[in-house]
């Protein structure tokens, strides 16, 4: 059984989700989300509630925040200035039956409590002994102790060329690959499942990439 299985964005693609566990859940120990479970999907709702299944039959199940659930939460707390609704969260509010135009506490809400408590717990980073996890990456010469949310949650050039290495990969998602992104260290593996493209998982430590269609092609964003 591979230890570790890694899961890229999949912004509310549930189909793609199912297909892809189809392949990698009996096949390890640990299966990590770098987050970005929600928004211009189809159904955001659902793939939240296969994920809290998942935890439920299994104890070696990592959720991480994604930029995506972050907006959400500021939203939820009245903090936003509506950038969640532009950058897909209508989407995921409609997959709750929920209208855009609601105010942010009612549509807090309306919000299952165990779907709230979810997106409250994700985690910032995760390590195990064959890399780091991370959404958007890390800052290059900073101890994993003192990364901050912001480049956890939103870098892309500053990571991405960056040659520091923190001793084992960082495998993250947030910035878009046709395939794979694959240096000696870091793994980028969001490769598009909502813009037409993939949804791919990481199995380590045997470096085995799976994919699976995405759903829909959706136009490209800019966070």
């Amino acid at each position: 059984m591979t230890s570790s299985c890694i899961i890229g964005d999949i912004h509310g693609c549930y189909t793609s989700l199912v297909q892809l566990l189809k392949y990698v859940e009996k096949r390890s120990e640990n299966i990590i989300f770098l987050g970005d479970y929600i928004d211009r999907g189809p159904d955001s709702k659902k793939v939240v509630e296969l994920i809290l299944e998942l935890k439920k039959k299994r104890s070696k199940i990592i959720t991480l925040l994604g930029n995506h659930e972050y907006m959400l939460l500021n939203y939820l707390s009245g903090r936003d200035d509506n950038l969640f609704l532009r950058v897909g969260g209508r989407q995921t509010l409609t997959s709750y039956g929920l209208p855009p135009d609601l105010p942010p506490e009612e549509t807090k809400a309306a919000i299952p409590p165990e779907h709230l408590t979810f997106y409250y717990n994700l985690s910032l980073l995760w390590e195990d002994s064959y890399a780091y996890y991370v959404h958007a990456g890390l800052q290059p010469d900073v101890h994993i102790s003192k990364q901050t949310r912001n480049w956890c949650l939103w870098v892309r050039n500053e990571f991405i060329r960056s040659s520091f290495d923190f001793g084992k990969p960082v495998v993250f998602g947030h910035t878009v690959f046709k395939t794979p992104h694959i240096e000696k260290n870091k793994i980028g593996i969001d490769t598009g499942a909502v813009y037409g493209q993939s949804l791919t998982a990481l199995l380590l430590p045997d470096k085995e990439f799976i994919s699976v269609p995405g759903e829909q092609k959706h136009p490209y964003p800019l966070h």
